[in-house]
């Protein structure tokens, strides 16, 4: 066997307590696989005061500890939110946002993976206060604090707030919006308040204040379309044919750029893709302004990719090659993905959150039988076989047995695919009997 063979095919073949002693006794000989297991089983419980216990001893120190408590903070709070728990989840997501916050700032340092942290701490916030809304005044006013002082992370989409916010929030948030705007200061405030501007005008529907906002922007293709898509959207087609006409018809060569991001930037914009955003990352990295650009950048493609899958890969790829798995995830959830492009998502995801994965293991099967040839069955079998494990890592093995049953009854016909089932070393509903002719 190579030094780089995969052994994950051979260790599917152990039992759960043959797994556990070797895992048990390599964390004896690791003391970073033995912290990152204690964390875990910490927070399996779902228990939020240990989560708060968490955060309270979680100090930044440079070698990953604090990243990896934050880490099982998380992790906690997504499987409790994911559960549907009746716990008011909203404070804990909120302290760790601020913690993390607090920590970057401190550092100076956005990338990595304590801001992918950050990120994910604000969206599990969002999903918290949707479930359990705070008080609306104060949630608005901790996104204006962080919005107009904060050091720019962490991003802010009113969109995923909207609902905890409802009218009082929303209504607080625009008129603090307003009075910056009425100020007439330039500088950060300013481009801050027409940001939160245009957001808010996306949230409450306002379709001719959020077109007057985007037309007085430097003419852009993406943002000709943007307006073309928000008439189209609220029906105007008529104006949305008319602009679209005005904006094919504009001679105004845009000047061009002096600098290699600007420039990179340009491109992009011309022709938003997987291609154009690694090339602007490279500038922009180079030049210090990828924090700003990947915001904008992102915010470009997630446009797109609500117009259709191809689109919605191209996200996800993105994102991949960004190093944020997780974001690909979520932007797999949120935009649908091709089924190949689930499946290779679902696989990195499948060993940290088997639940969530099991959904698409299931759609493979059915795409697999449906081919009805031996080697498809064979693989179906296989797949089987790793959503066994996924049911019992997720607590649910009891669903299996059911999902099995039913798959088992209705393609009970098909006794090439029951051999190959029983070859896999799955245990068959009695109902089951032994296949006569291979099909």
């Amino acid at each position: 066997m190579s030094p780089h063979s995969d052994l994950r095919p051979y260790l599917r073949t152990l039992d759960a307590e043959t797994l556990a002693d070797l895992l048990h006794d390599q964390a004896e000989r690791d003391p970073e696989l033995r912290h990152s297991l204690e964390l875990r089983a910490a927070t399996q419980s779902g228990d939020v005061s240990e989560a708060h216990r968490l955060l309270d001893t979680a100090v930044p120190d440079g070698n990953g500890e604090y990243t990896a408590k934050v880490g099982a903070v998380l992790d906690t709070l997504q499987r409790m939110l994911d559960a549907g728990s009746r716990a008011d989840l909203a404070p804990l997501a909120r302290r760790t946002v601020d913690d993390i916050s607090e920590v970057l700032e401190q550092s100076g340092d956005h990338t990595g993976d304590l801001g992918d942290r950050l990120d994910r701490a604000v969206e599990l916030y969002a999903r918290a206060c949707a479930a359990r809304p705070p008080d609306p005044e104060k949630l608005a006013d901790w996104i204006l604090e962080v919005e107009f002082d904060g050091p720019g992370r962490p991003a802010i989409d009113l969109a995923d707030f909207a609902a905890a916010l409802g009218e009082p929030g929303l209504r607080r948030i625009k008129s603090t919006v307003d009075d910056v705007l009425a100020a007439g200061a330039p500088g950060h405030r300013r481009d801050v308040a027409e940001g939160l501007r245009e957001q808010l005008a996306e949230v409450l529907g306002d379709v001719d204040e959020l077109v007057a906002i985007l037309s007085a922007k430097p003419p852009r293709r993406d943002v000709s379309l943007k307006i073309v898509r928000v008439l189209r959207a609220a029906g105007r087609h008529s104006e949305a044919i008319a602009h679209a006409a005005r904006a094919l018809t504009q001679d105004k060569k845009p000047p061009e750029p002096d600098d290699e991001t600007s420039r990179r930037r340009q491109e992009f914009d011309a022709k938003p893709g997987r291609e154009t955003y690694a090339a602007l990352r490279e500038a922009a990295t180079a030049d210090g302004k990828w924090t700003a650009q990947r915001r904008a950048a992102l915010a470009r493609l997630r446009e797109l990719a609500a117009e259709g899958l191809e689109q919605a890969d191209e996200l996800a790829r993105v994102l991949l090659d960004d190093g944020r798995p997780d974001e690909a995830w979520r932007a797999c959830v949120r935009f649908g993905a091709t089924p190949e492009l689930k499946l290779e998502l679902a696989e990195q995801r499948a060993a940290e959150h088997p639940a969530e994965t099991i959904p698409v293991f299931r759609e493979h099967v059915d795409e697999l039988i449906e081919r009805k040839d031996p080697q498809a069955y064979q693989e179906a079998a296989r797949r089987l076989k790793l959503l066994r494990g996924l049911h019992k890592r997720a607590g649910t093995p009891d669903e299996f047995t059911a999902y099995l049953a039913t798959l088992v009854e209705t393609h009970r016909r098909k006794t090439r695919l029951i051999t190959e089932i029983r070859a896999a070393r799955i245990a068959l509903p009695k109902a089951v009997t032994s296949p006569r002719t291979p099909r």
